[in-house]
Formats: C-alpha cells, sequence, structure tokens
C-alpha cells in the first residue's frame, strides 16, 4: 500500500513541479496567437473550453490503453509501477507536451510535417507513411476488440457490429470536432476517471492488500522486464499514439499556456488510472500467479476489467465496465481515423472545409481498414505495440532537435529518447514478430544502436 500511495503522489508532484519546468524549457507564449483563432474553419479549428478539451484528450489518448496496458504489465509485478511513474513523468509528459506545443507553433500540423520541419524531409516522408500505418491499426483493433465483445452480450454478429462501428467512425471523422467529439467524449473521458476512483476505493476499503514495490520480475512466465515491460505499458507511460491526437487538440487550443493542463496534464492523468489498474489487478486476485491463471483462463484483461468493476462497484461497475471495455476504445478508434484524415491532408495540401475533400481522404481509408479487420486480431496487436513506441522515439528525438536548435536545454527530451531508441532496438531483435534473436546479441547491439542514434543526434544538431 505505501509503495502505490508513493506512486501516487510521484505522479501528482510530477506535474506540479517537472511539467512547469519543461513548459519554461519550451517557452510557451500567451500573446502568440494560437491556430484556433488564427485559422479557424468550423471543423478542424475550432477553439473550445480548456476543461472540455483536456478531457477529450485523455479519453482519445486513454481508451482502453491504460486499463488493458496496465493489467498485462501487473504480471511483471510490482515493479511496474516504477516505469509507470517514472515514465510518464520524464518521458510521455515530456512527448505528449512537445508534440501538442510544437504542432501549435506550427499552425496545426500533424506530426508527420512538425517532425520534417526539426529532423528532414526524408524522415518527414517516412513518418507521413508510417504515421498513417499507426492510425490505421490502431483504428482496427479498435473496432476488433469490442466488435467481439458486444457480440458476446448481443444477439448481433461480430461483422454487423464491425459495420455499425465503422459507420459510426465514418462520421465521426467527417463532421466538426465541436459537433459530436466535443460533446459527448468529455462524458465518456469523465466517465474512465469514475471509473478508476471506484476501483480504487474498492481495493482500499474492501481491505484487498496491494504489494509493495520490489525490484524482482515476477512474471509467471519468466518472461524478462526489459524491454516488454516498457513494450507492454505504453498508454500508462509514453505512447507514440498520443503525438497523433494531440495535433488535433492543438487545433482547438485558444492560449499556449493551457498546453502544460492539456497536453502533460492529460499524460498524468493517465498515468494515474495505469497506476490504479496495475494495483488493483495485482491484489484483487491475491498473488500475480492468480492473476496470470485467471487471465489465462478467460481470455485476458477484459475478463479482469469485468469481475473486478462488477465485484467492487455493483451494477453501476457491470455498466461502467461496458463502458469501459466496448465505448472507450470505440472513442479512441475514430479519432485515430480522424487523425489519419487530417495528417494525409496536410501532406496533400488538401484543405478541409470542403465536405468533398473529408470524403476523398477518409472514403480510402476505411476500405483499408475493413480490409485488415480479416486479419488475426493478436498479430495486428503485436506490430501495433512495437510500431507505436517507435514512433515516439522520433516525436522525442523531434523535441530533442527543437530545443537544441533553440539554444535550450535538449536534455529534457534527448535522455528519454536515447532510452526509447534502446528499448525498440532490442525489443525488435528478440520479439516473436522480429528477429528472435538471443539477448546475448540484441542486449548489447540494441543499446550500441541507441548509442549511434544520440551520436548522430549530436552531430546533426552541431553542424
Amino acid at each position: 500500500m505505501f509503495s502505490f500511495v508513493l506512486s501516487l503522489m510521484g505522479l501528482v508532484l510530477g506535474y506540479v513541479f517537472y511539467s512547469k519546468f519543461v513548459e519554461k524549457v519550451f517557452g510557451a507564449d500567451d500573446s502568440m496567437e494560437t491556430p484556433a483563432i488564427r485559422l479557424k474553419d468550423g471543423v478542424d479549428f475550432v477553439p473550445l473550453p480548456t476543461w472540455k478539451i483536456f478531457l477529450i484528450q485523455f479519453l482519445n489518448i486513454a481508451g482502453l490503453g491504460p486499463i488493458f496496458g496496465a493489467i498485462a504489465g501487473a504480471l511483471w509485478g510490482p515493479v511496474s509501477f516504477l516505469w509507470i511513474v517514472l515514465g510518464t513523468i520524464f518521458a510521455g509528459g515530456v512527448h505528449d507536451y512537445f508534440s501538442g506545443m510544437l504542432s501549435l507553433r506550427n499552425d496545426g500540423a500533424s506530426i508527420p510535417e512538425v517532425v520534417g520541419k526539426y529532423l528532414g524531409k526524408g524522415l518527414q516522408n517516412f513518418m507521413r507513411i508510417f504515421s498513417v500505418i499507426v492510425l490505421v491499426l490502431v483504428g482496427v483493433v479498435f473496432i476488433a476488440g469490442p466488435a467481439g465483445l458486444l457480440q458476446g452480450i448481443t444477439p448481433i454478429s461480430k461483422s454487423v457490429w464491425i459495420y455499425i462501428i465503422f459507420a459510426y467512425y465514418l462520421i465521426a471523422t467527417l463532421v466538426p470536432i465541436d459537433k459530436l467529439i466535443g460533446k459527448v467524449y468529455p462524458i465518456f473521458g469523465f466517465i474512465l476517471f469514475i471509473m478508476a476512483f471506484g476501483v480504487i476505493c474498492g481495493i482500499i476499503f474492501g481491505g484487498y492488500e496491494i504489494p509493495e514495490i520490489q525490484l524482482v520480475n515476477m512474471h509467471p512466465e519468466g518472461l524478462p522486464i526489459w524491454p516488454l515491460l516498457f513494450i507492454t505499458i505504453a498508454c500508462g507511460a509514453i505512447s507514440g499514439f498520443h503525438s497523433t491526437q494531440s495535433p488535433i487538440m492543438a487545433r482547438c487550443i485558444k492560449s499556449e499556456k493551457q498546453g502544460r493542463r492539456i497536453f502533460y496534464g492529460a499524460m498524468v492523468a493517465e498515468g494515474i488510472v495505469a497506476l490504479i489498474w496495475a494495483a488493483a489487478s495485482m491484489s484483487f486476485f491475491g498473488s500475480i500467479n492468480a492473476l496470470g491463471e485467471a487471465m489465462s483462463a478467460n481470455g485476458g484483461a477484459a475478463y479482469v476489467v469485468n469481475i473486478i468493476s462488477n465485484t467492487l462497484l455493483g451494477k453501476i461497475g457491470g455498466v461502467l465496465a461496458i463502458l469501459g471495455v466496448v465505448a472507450c476504445p470505440i472513442t479512441s478508434g475514430d479519432t485515430a481515423f480522424r487523425s489519419a484524415r487530417l495528417t494525409i491532408a496536410d501532406a496533400l495540401r488538401l484543405k478541409q472545409g470542403p465536405i468533398l475533400n473529408r470524403f476523398k481522404i477518409s472514403i480510402p481509408l476505411f476500405v483499408i481498414g475493413f480490409v485488415l479487420t480479416r486479419i488475426d486480431f493478436s498479430i495486428i496487436w503485436r506490430y501495433f505495440a512495437w510500431s507505436n513506441q517507435t514512433l515516439a522515439m522520433i516525436v522525442l528525438w523531434t523535441a530533442a532537435a527543437f530545443l537544441a536548435f533553440n539554444k535550450r536545454n535538449h536534455w529534457i527530451a534527448t535522455i528519454p529518447a536515447v532510452f526509447m531508441s534502446a528499448v525498440i532496438s532490442v525489443y525488435i531483435m528478440v520479439a516473436p514478430e522480429g528477429f528472435q534473436w538471443s539477448k546475448m546479441i540484441a542486449y548489447p547491439l540494441g543499446i550500441g544502436i541507441a548509442i549511434l542514434f544520440f551520436i548522430l543526434f549530436m552531430r546533426y544538431i552541431k553542424h
């Protein structure tokens, strides 16, 4: 229990102090007119209140990520608390803040355009393709999962639910942001908070024992902490997907000082949700081994969410569980397709005011997404997990370049960029979907690649 409380305090103090330091290093300036005001178009560039943008950003970046990822990460034991706290404060918060603020400073540009400005045209073109692939994968993941769950609780088949969700996605992708997303998403964002708060109160007052942090690997299958934990818990620590969502909200912000509360604040809020679900899943079943057995026997994290919610929160918990595992991923999936539309539009310099232009981009995206729903879900998820953290790595290097070019403290982004470079490099070498090399080869080689990236970066900013 002490470790959980200390971790929670760490996240709060990280927001109170470190986020202000990051904001100061960036140089937020309220005298600058934001794209929401300067480029207002009534579709994507729409000024919104701070509280509403915060809840939309929180829901966009969260969905089921800080719940399912934290539950899976809990299998390594309370050592996962350390990654959630340190990852959120020093990596995820920095990543989300800079992805949003650099978009804000560049007319609400999508993340590939921002990367191109600071790291060159070659990487810009790569990111245009890569980020769209990641976004479509996210959309597909958040169609197949909810459709399968809805099939289990209704008489409607999974195929029909896929069509229904696709129809909703198309509408949400095309309509002005304040007409649907701006009205509905703050409600679901608030529900995620209520769900997490109710769960942790049930754990504390229900007499469950939250384990204390131990620097040991408790995974039932003996899977290594490095680098798997840092890929498994993404949305609760650092996730490249967030950088594709931040520009959506950067087009709605009315002043630069809002950025810390919205971008860094939403990341910390997500870290708190992840911390709660990691702690709840470890303590509810009595042991890490029991948690692993429950997940193996009942289909994974969705069962854990349902049993914990229903047991601790009763009928209300059952409703919240359904909203959590069905509605929340859908609300992240549609903004993934919306972000893909904006990314392609920025690359083609195609104005999105006319609805015909929105259709031109959206329809091919949804056709590709529909085809991908026919592929095995687990395969898509594995490739998404790696590509998601690769995207985060690139955005951190972009933030470091921006700071270096402006003669500011680039180390706040450079250090986590090097760390994530090592994580990604080692993971792709040892992963089943990667090269499957031994740890004796992968560990030193992956760390060597991260060091090489650092050397190349220092040469780049010098010249």
